[in-house]
């Protein structure tokens, strides 16, 4: 881990900042004591393909067509 002073990193941000998205570990120091840590961002977790597996569930009838009057009401109120 690399520490660097406040001048340092004020000066040099820009390239301490893709060394970090690069995976390095900073600690900014002032007077020559650690202040702040810079660390890579945690990235958004990848979904799990079947995650939420039987957490609910289709009905058996969901493709099947709708009432009539159902559709009526669809097309008299313009939703299509």
């Amino acid at each position: 881990m690399k520490t660097v002073n406040v001048h340092e990193a004020k000066t040099r941000l820009s390239e301490i900042l893709k060394k970090v998205e690069a995976g390095e570990e900073i600690v900014i120091a002032r007077a020559g004591k650690p202040v702040a840590r810079l660390v890579p961002a945690r990235k958004a977790p990848k979904r799990v393909f079947g995650f939420d597996k039987r957490k609910w569930e289709i009905p058996d009838d969901f493709n099947d067509a709708l009432p009539d009057d159902l559709l009526d009401q669809f097309h008299k109120s313009g939703l299509r």
